[in-house]
């Protein structure tokens, strides 16, 4: 009974990864379109949120990695799993509260090696597939999405480099709407699979599925693809603000070479069962398009801290992921544990959305009492 408890903890939990997910890489899929203009906010949310929700349902190669690549799965308890998602979800929501694209799919694996290694010690991570499978991968990705933008973008302006600007940009813009849709499918492609991935390794953990395989119920599929499209259609716009204007001033062609490299670099690791992160895609291939125009255009100091970032997702995830197992080993196997670690998140979350609204709130009454001043 204990253990049944666990583990619809620990489903919720993962589900509620997948929705901060959603929403902590919503500019991932919108920002470029956004910034330049070629959708409205809201419209482009929308559409990312649909196709995040049908990509999902396309490939389960990912979702076998994050169950069967990194870590030995004997060793894997609901409960570090459980450690593992509180580790993922805390580093989504401080990179978001400060505005920084960090990697949700590396937030995770960070934490699911955080929480492994408090468990049984480092024998229980699998450092050539964690090196082969997500560091490598992590590390080439982004520099290829850099390359393809690149080059895209210097085709793209001797094509049309002395054609009429108005046109062009028009032109650039309805060519977004196809290259910003396949890249919210190729995320829900990707990363919708890694909240799967790890849900059925906490129903082979708590003995509900096989352990000789790697069969995703459809359940699991439906939940998690509709977690990760609600969470994209709340929209992150902390972070599409800086995806979107803050590292280039992008131009229409820019953003369609963006989107357009990210999303071929995407489709290919995904038919791999690579792992990859979407967030660092698409910076590379955002970098990539202002390089190639100009060094200068790239606003190098935002892309440091973005680096920074990145360097620091898998650490601070395992930490945190270890604190929380460590945390709830005290409690040795009972459901307490989890579910004051969840009582203390749930009130912490609250509190922080509290704060937010009232800044919101003061931040629009002195708007407001600005004008009236200007007015008067």
């Amino acid at each position: 009974m204990t253990g049944d408890v666990i583990l619809v903890i620990v489903v919720l939990t993962a589900l509620a990864f997948d929705f901060t997910n959603g929403f902590h890489d919503t500019a991932n899929a919108v920002a470029t379109a956004v910034g330049t203009r070629a959708m409205s906010p809201r419209f482009a949310v929308s559409l990312a949120a649909i196709l995040n929700f049908v990509g999902a349902f396309i490939s389960l190669k990912v979702a076998a990695t994050i169950g069967k690549g990194i870590v030995d799965s004997g060793v894997v308890t609901p409960t570090v799993i459980f450690a593992a998602l509180i580790g993922a979800i805390s580093w989504n929501l401080i990179t978001w509260w400060f505005g920084l694209p960090s990697s949700s799919s590396h937030a995770l694996i960070g934490g699911v090696v955080g929480a492994v290694i408090a468990a049984a010690g480092t024998s229980g991570v699998e450092f050539s597939g964690l090196v082969d499978k997500v560091l490598v991968p992590g590390l080439v990705a982004p520099i290829l999405a850099f390359v393809v933008a690149g080059l895209c973008i210097l085709v793209a302006y001797l094509i049309a480099g002395r054609q009429r600007p108005g046109p062009v940009a028009r032109g650039f813009r309805l060519g977004q709407l196809g290259t910003s849709s396949l890249f919210a499918l190729a995320h829900g492609t990707n990363d919708a699979q890694k909240t799967m991935g790890i849900i059925t390794l906490a129903l082979i953990a708590n003995g509900n599925l096989p352990s000789d395989g790697f069969d995703v119920p459809t359940w699991v599929i439906i939940s998690s693809a509709a977690a990760i499209a609600l969470g994209t259609w709340s929209g992150g716009w902390r972070i599409i603000k800086t995806m979107g204007t803050r590292i280039i001033k992008m131009d229409p062609p820019q953003g369609f070479a963006a989107q357009g490299a990210g999303a071929a670099v995407l489709f290919s690791a995904t038919s791999l069962g690579y792992p990859l992160s979407t967030t660092h895609v698409i910076s590379g291939a955002v970098m990539g398009s202002g390089a190639a125009k100009s060094v200068s255009a790239v606003r190098w100091g935002i892309a440091g801290n973005i680096l920074i970032a990145w360097i620091l997702t898998l650490p601070a995830a395992a930490l945190i992921g270890a604190a929380a197992y460590g945390f709830c080993a005290i409690f040795g196997d009972s459901v307490a544990g989890p579910l004051l670690v969840t009582v203390c998140a749930i009130g912490f979350g609250l509190r922080v959305a509290g704060h937010r609204s009232r800044r919101i709130r003061d931040a629009a009454a002195a708007a407001a009492a600005e004008r009236e001043g200007v007015i008067a």
